[in-house]
C-alpha cells in the first residue's frame, strides 16, 4: 500500500493507524503547493480534488476520505480492535465520532487555517465554536483513557486535528491554538496520545515536533 500524505494535514491520522497496525506501506509526501508527489507524480492525476489522505492499494485501486480509509485499515486487522465489528452498536458509535470530528472539528478549523479565503467573520466565530466543541469532548473523556474507552481510529483522527491547535506555526496570522486550561481530561488524553509509539513514528516521518 501507499499512503499519500501532506505533513501535518489530517492524513496524519491514517499514517498513525498504519503504524499502530504494523502494516506494510510506503508513505509518499505530497507538496500541497505544487501537487507533486515525492516520487515525481502529479497528485491531481491520482486525486483531482487535490487533498490528502489518499490510499493506494496493492491492486492499484484508490481510496479517498480519511474516515473511510481509517475504517478500511482497521478492518484489515480486526483483532487489533481499532474499529468495532460491523453492524454492532459500537461500530455505529465509532461512525458517530468520525462524523462529528469531520463536520464539527475538522471543518471548524478551516476558517482559521485559511483566514484570507474565509473572511473576518468566519475566523472570529470559529474559535469560540471550536472551544465549545472541545469542552464537550473533554466531558466525554471523563473517566476514560480514549474516546470509546479503548483506543480506536477515532482517537488518531482527533489527535491529527487537535495538533493543529497546538502548533502555532500552522496559523501565523490567526491563533487557532486550543487552550487546555480547564480541559484536564482532554489534556491528559492528548499527552497520552503523544506518547504512543505509532504517533511518534508518524510525527517523525512527517518532520513534526
Amino acid at each position: 500500500m501507499k499512503l499519500y500524505y501532506i505533513p501535518a494535514a489530517c492524513s496524519l491520522s491514517p499514517h498513525i493507524v498504519l503504524h499502530e497496525l504494523a502494516l506494510d506501506f510506503t508513505p509518499i509526501q505530497v507538496n500541497y503547493k505544487t501537487h507533486r508527489t515525492a516520487d515525481g507524480r502529479n497528485f491531481l492525476d491520482l486525486n483531482p480534488l487535490g487533498y490528502a489522505p489518499l490510499l493506494e492499494l496493492d491492486d492499484g485501486s484508490l481510496l479517498r476520505e480519511g474516515p473511510a480509509i481509517l475504517q478500511y485499515l482497521a478492518d484489515l486487522k480486526p483483532g487489533a480492535q481499532l474499529a468495532p465489528a460491523h453492524a454492532s452498536m459500537a461500530r455505529y458509535r465509532l461512525q458517530e465520532w468520525l462524523n462529528f470530528l469531520t463536520s464539527e472539528i475538522h471543518k471548524g478549523f478551516i476558517p482559521l487555517l485559511y483566514p484570507v479565503q474565509a473572511g473576518r467573520y468566519a475566523t472570529e466565530s470559529a474559535t469560540p465554536k471550536l472551544a465549545q466543541r472541545y469542552a464537550w469532548i473533554d466531558a466525554q473523556l471523563a473517566g476514560k483513557d480514549y474516546l470509546m474507552g479503548h483506543y480506536t481510529v477515532a482517537d488518531s483522527y482527533l489527535y491529527a486535528l487537535t495538533q493543529w491547535g497546538q502548533a502555532e506555526w500552522l496559523v501565523p496570522t490567526y491563533q487557532a491554538n486550543i487552550r487546555f486550561d480547564g480541559l484536564e481530561h482532554l489534556k491528559a488524553w492528548y499527552l497520552r496520545m503523544r506518547e504512543r509509539p505509532a504517533v511518534r513514528k508518524a510525527l517523525d516521518t512527517e518532520g513534526l515536533k
